[in-house]
């Protein structure tokens, strides 16, 4: 199963660029098919084709896909899908939860990424978005069993077996030993005392006296 939706993007230069992508729902795979100023309904179904033999080539099976009622979606659209066996499933009117995923993503490519640059040109929009898509399939962690290299809930590794990535970061400081001691005073008579602390009070530099 898949889903499809836009999203816009501000250039510097006050221009607009809409952004069409895809998401398999069951390893959270994104696919950035194009960006373009003009999104007819010729070149969404360009778009639609090119998906198709993308996954041709990778041997992927897609029996449904998530839409909204965007009238950019035109019937040959539909009409590429279902000569694949791809049946298409509409959302209803004003109601962005039931395509969760895809705008979930979209918060997270806005937060990670859009927000932190500026996007002068649709190359340069392009560039970034295949950069992040590279990130967001192999490398970020997500919340799902069926994605590539699954790890466990308590596996907390980002990548598959040898990366980089999978090595450990987290460092944990040495524990120090700690010991009680008891202690006779004449003033105090006899009371326990942490012999770390003990030893940290003695190589504690003395500070001047002033005044």
């Amino acid at each position: 199963m898949m889903a499809c939706d836009f999203f816009t993007v501000d250039t510097v230069l006050l221009k607009r660029i809409y952004v069409l992508f895809f998401i398999e729902l069951a390893t959270r795979q994104v696919h950035i098919v194009g960006v373009t100023a003009h999104p007819t309904g010729a070149w969404v179904t360009q778009q639609a084709r090119n998906l198709v033999m993308d996954l041709q080539d990778a041997g992927t099976t897609v029996t449904y896909l998530i839409r909204d009622r965007d009238s950019k979606y035109t019937a040959t659209f539909g009409a590429v899908l279902k000569d694949e066996g791809i049946a298409i499933t509409k959302t209803g009117v004003r109601v962005p939860c039931m395509n969760a995923i895809m705008e979930r993503w979209v918060r997270s490519c806005r937060t990670e990424l859009l927000d932190r640059i500026l996007i002068v040109h649709q190359a340069h929009l392009l560039h970034a978005l295949h950069e992040y898509e590279a990130f967001y399939n192999r490398h970020r962690t997500h919340r799902t069993p069926q994605r590539p290299y699954a790890r466990s809930p308590t596996d907390h590794r980002t990548g598959p077996p040898g990366h980089p990535t999978t090595r450990s970061t987290r460092r944990h400081p040495p524990s120090a030993r700690t010991c009680c001691l008891s202690c006779t005073d004449e003033v105090f008579g006899t009371y326990t005392v942490n012999r770390a602390r003990a030893a940290e009070e003695q190589v504690r530099p003395l500070r001047p006296v002033t005044g």
